[in-house]
């Protein structure tokens, strides 16, 4: 009894090492390769406290490599776009300007009743108070309402504004150095323009981290921060 509760022990330890190295993402941020990840440590950790037989390291082993190997996809994935897309996909639009897109709703495996329950977790009884309903790449469904359907902020009392003038919520031009194919044609604008406008604050795109854009061409730009060591 006593072994099996020290090997109990030891193995959680190993366990809370191996997600702590993963990051602190909660169960429903998970990406799939994390999900996945996570499935597998939590069979490999059963192994060596149901069998006393086996080693421990049979079992510290096999989830250190797969924590290991996630970290090393997950570095690769921050340097190279095509990775992360085929790792975690993209975010997908499924209403815009309360109009179903049928098309996503079908590549997703999205009912009508799945759609309508998640509309109705954000506070979302009618379609046509839907601007923007976006799926993420954790599966979450993301709901921006129309402007006269949204609560009126201090801010717009300031300025007095009404919801109604409220602009477009912003959208992802340029992604660590790389233009954004999507949010460049969702803003109405080409990739041209998006050079310029990096340009005229002193920037080309691959020193720029983040680019925002509303589709009233307002942009909102993040240079990338000069690393350690390196000439001004």
């Amino acid at each position: 009894m006593l072994v099996t509760l020290l090997r109990t022990i030891l193995i959680y330890l190993v366990v809370v090492l191996g997600l702590r190295m993963m990051g602190k993402r909660q169960l429903g941020e998970l990406q799939p390769s994390e999900l996945v990840v996570t499935i597998l440590v939590s069979d490999i950790a059963t192994l060596p406290i149901e069998d006393t037989g086996l080693s421990l390291l049979s079992g510290a082993i096999p989830i250190l490599t797969l924590v290991c190997f996630e970290v090393l996809f997950s570095y690769l994935s921050l340097k190279s776009q095509t990775l992360r897309r085929c790792i975690s996909g993209t975010p997908r639009i499924l209403i815009r300007d309360g109009v179903i897109d049928q098309r996503e709703m079908r590549t997703l495996r999205y009912s009508v009743d799945d759609l309508m329950e998640l509309l109705r977790s954000c506070d979302i009884f009618d379609l046509q108070d839907v601007a923007y309903a976006i799926v993420e790449t954790n599966g979450k469904l993301n709901v921006c309402p129309k402007a006269d359907c949204q609560p009126l902020t201090f801010k717009q009392l300031q300025q007095q504004k009404t919801p109604q003038d409220k602009e477009l919520f912003p959208v992802l031009v340029i992604s660590d150095g790389h233009l954004m194919a999507k949010g460049i044609s969702f803003c109405g604008v080409t990739p041209q323009w998006v050079e310029q406008q990096a340009a005229q604050q002193g920037f080309c795109v691959k020193d720029v981290f983040l680019m925002t854009c509303t589709a009233k061409k307002e942009i909102y730009l993040v240079p990338k921060a000069k690393e350690k060591g390196a000439k001004p």
